[in-house]
């Protein structure tokens, strides 16, 4: 009975460091991905990245100029097999060919950028 429960914690606490692992890792490809659109101005914080297989989330944050008060916005791209949504403030759309052409550059380069700077040294 001892033997089952101490590996049972072993496993629950691989499993609790995978999880963290992955987050670490998904907050590191949103940073990179973030970067593939220009700089970054100071004070702000961009991510892009990839959530699971079908979604892509764009997310900014910045200070307005004139007002002093802090924005955000986040862009979520649910990709279909027939089409691809665009979702900003709970609202869904389908997206134009040419965004929908955007993003999947986007997307390459994001691979691209990833597999080079995270994971070229596995």
């Amino acid at each position: 009975m001892l033997k089952k429960m101490i590996h049972q914690n072993k496993l629950e606490r691989k499993a609790q460091r995978d999880r963290e692992l992955e987050q670490k890792l998904l907050r590191r490809e949103a940073k990179i991905g973030g970067r593939l659109f220009g700089t970054v101005p100071a004070g702000a914080h961009r991510e892009f990245f990839c959530l699971d297989e079908r979604t892509w989330v764009w997310h900014e944050e910045w200070t307005d100029q004139k007002t002093g008060q802090k924005k955000t916005q986040i862009t979520r791209y649910d990709v279909r097999p027939d089409r691809i949504l665009k979702n900003r403030d709970g609202q869904y759309w389908p997206v134009t060919k040419e965004e929908a052409d955007h993003l999947l550059e986007a997307a390459r380069s994001y691979r691209d950028a990833v597999n080079q700077e995270l994971y070229a040294r596995v």
